[in-house]
C-alpha cells in the first residue's frame, strides 16, 4: 500500500497526566517533543506529507492520533475510544480528516467503542481486535462501515494487551512482526512470521511506510530480524510516549 499523507498533532503540555500501565516514569515534555519531530521527520523521509494538528492541552493522550480514526482508501470512520477521557479528541480529528474524505466519513456510535490502536490492515482485509477499549458493537459497525466500500474483516478476541498492534504489526510481503501473546492463533497461520522475544515486545508495534520499516530505537534484535526478512528499516526513538502507553503506529494516521 502506497501512503501519500499522514496526520500527525503535537503531544501537550498535559501528556505527563497520560493514560498509563507501564512503570516507567512521567513522560519529559522537551524531550516528548524532539522525539515527536523527529517522528514527523522520518514520516517525510519515507515520502508522505505530514499535517501537523496543534496540540489540545484539554486531551493528555491526544498526541495519539491513530485511535480516534480508521482511515481507509475509499473512507473514514471516527471512532469512539473507550477510554472516557479521550472520547473529546474525535472532534479535531473529523474535523482534520474532512479535509481529506469530505462525503466518506462515518461515525461509531455508542454504546459501541472503537479505537485505531485494536485495527490492522492487511491490504483489503481488517483484523479487529476486542479489547479494554474496543467492544464488539464496535467492531461489528467498523465492519459494516468497510464492506459497503467493499472491504472484508475478521474479529480477534485477545487478553494482556492494551491494543490489537501492542503485540503485531503488518510489514508487508505476508509478513507480521507478532508476540507470543498472538503467534498461536490460527488466524494468522497463513502469514510470515516475524517472532519478537518477550524483552523486545514494545517492538512488535512497527510502521510500513512505502519503502520503509520504522521500527522503535533500542530493539536490536528485532531490527536484525527485520533485515534479515527482506526489509529496509528506519528507526525512531519513542521512549516518551512508551511512558504512556504509546508506541509507534499510535502518533499518526497513514493514508
Amino acid at each position: 500500500m502506497k501512503f501519500k499523507n499522514a496526520i500527525v498533532k503535537k503531544p501537550a503540555k498535559t501528556i505527563l497526566k497520560g493514560i498509563t500501565t507501564a512503570d516507567l516514569g512521567k513522560p519529559d515534555y522537551q524531550k516528548a517533543l524532539k522525539q515527536h519531530q523527529e517522528y514527523v521527520n522520518t514520516l517525510k523521509e519515507c515520502g508522505v506529507k505530514v499535517e501537523v494538528l496543534k496540540a489540545d492541552e484539554k486531551y493528555p493522550d491526544s498526541t495519539f492520533v491513530e485511535d480516534p480514526a480508521v482511515l481507509t482508501k475509499e473512507c473514514a470512520i471516527i471512532t469512539n475510544p473507550g477510554a472516557d477521557s479521550r472520547k473529546g479528541e474525535t472532534k479535531d480529528i473529523k474535523k482534520a480528516v474532512k479535509r481529506y474524505y469530505k462525503n466518506s466519513v462515518y461515525e461509531i456510535d455508542p454504546p459501541a467503542t472503537l479505537e485505531g490502536g485494536d485495527i490492522m490492515q492487511v491490504d483489503d482485509h481488517f483484523y479487529i481486535g476486542i479489547s479494554d477499549r474496543t467492544n464488539k458493537k464496535g467492531a461489528k459497525q467498523l465492519l459494516t462501515y468497510l464492506n459497503f466500500h467493499g472491504y472484508t474483516g475478521d474479529i480477534v478476541e485477545f487478553k494482556g494487551i492494551l491494543h490489537l498492534k501492542t503485540g503485531m504489526s503488518y510489514i508487508g510481503n505476508n509478513t507480521i512482526l507478532i508476540t507470543d501473546l498472538l503467534a498461536d492463533k490460527d488466524i494468522f497461520a497463513d502469514f510470515n512470521k516475524i517472532k519478537v522475544n518477550k524483552e523486545e515486545a514494545y517492538a512488535a508495534n512497527c510502521i510500513r511506510i512505502n519503502d520503509f520499516v520504522i521500527i522503535p530505537a533500542g530493539f536490536p534484535e528485532t531490527k536484525k530480524a527485520i533485515e534479515k526478512a527482506g526489509f529496509k528499516t528506519k528507526t525512531v526513538d519513542v521512549s516518551e510516549f512508551r511512558k504512556i502507553d504509546g508506541g509507534l503506529s499510535c502518533l499518526s494516521l497513514r493514508f
